[in-house]
């Protein structure tokens, strides 16, 4: 039987924040993994216990999700990853970003090229992407997640936003169950208690308009149970990047490490290998 690899604790204190994570020593290779708007580093273990032995691998929660707190000062996303890059003495790493955490890799990749190999995004955020036209599928969620808002029912708010992108919007609520449902949803409940504005770290780059100058090895992929609008943007993205590859994740919605870990495991691990 397969030993699970020991990860250790990470700290990394920045101005105005200590940054929680943790490292499963490895390979030469160093891995990032970057959670989604609605997630925190606790959605990855399963995925980094698998590339612990083709490399290092790193997961942390950025401030205001999981057990970094909000930052009270202004702060860059990206500088926090150099920062994490600096504490574990990777001159350069592939990162791994779910949506959200897609959009900071790819931020990443224009602004600190230096310190990064390759990328691994999944139903990334674009930073500079146009507006989406919600269909059908999505707009009884918007209006449903609106009331809540509206009516500070954060416990409604976490069950719509937990069906929309754990389970699919297509999808029955629930098609996703048991310890992968009770984390996601304890997972978005802090971030919606913190409340932190979603630009709150931003880097104001407009990537969309600058793909042509993303040159490393990049994977999208999307889980064909995605919203629509990831579904095809994530295709597009993939055809507009210079070294892009599109992979379709089968019978998995926006959150595919909770879903199917070996799957985003052997995903990335394809990656490296054909670098």
């Amino acid at each position: 039987m397969r030993m699970e690899a020991v990860a250790e604790a990470l700290v990394v204190r920045r101005e105005g924040s200590q940054l929680s994570g943790q490292l499963w020593p490895g390979g030469a290779d160093v891995v990032v993994l970057l959670h989604a708007g609605v997630a925190d580093s606790r959605c990855w273990p399963k995925v980094a216990d698998e590339l612990a032995g083709r490399a290092t691998v790193v997961a942390y929660d950025r401030r205001g999700f999981g057990k970094t707190a909000p930052s009270p000062i202004p702060f860059s996303h990206v500088e926090d990853l150099v920062a994490v890059l600096d504490e574990v003495a990777a001159e350069k790493a592939w990162l791994v970003g779910n949506s959200m955490g897609g959009g900071l890799a790819l931020d990443a990749a224009l602004l600190a090229p230096d310190r990064v190999a390759g990328l691994v995004l999944i139903a990334p955020a674009v930073s500079g992407a146009p507006e989406p036209t919600l269909d059908a599928e999505i707009q009884p969620f918007e209006d449903g997640i609106t009331r809540a808002w509206d009516e500070k029912d954060l416990d409604e708010l976490n069950r719509l936003e937990t069906w929309l992108w754990l389970d699919g919007p297509a999808g029955p609520e629930g098609r996703v169950g048991g310890p992968p449902r009770t984390l996601a949803l304890a997972m978005n409940e802090i971030i919606l208690r913190h409340d932190v504005p979603e630009d709150a770290g931003a880097s104001d780059v407009d990537v969309w308009s600058r793909l042509e100058e993303v040159t490393v090895p990049s994977v999208v992929a999307c889980g064909d149970l995605d919203v629509s609008f990831l579904v095809n943007r994530s295709r597009e993205l993939a055809e507009r990047l210079p070294r892009g590859r599109h992979r379709v994740l089968e019978r998995m919605a926006h959150l595919p490490s909770l879903e199917q870990p070996s799957t985003v495991a052997t995903l990335v691990a394809d990656a490296l290998a054909t670098k």
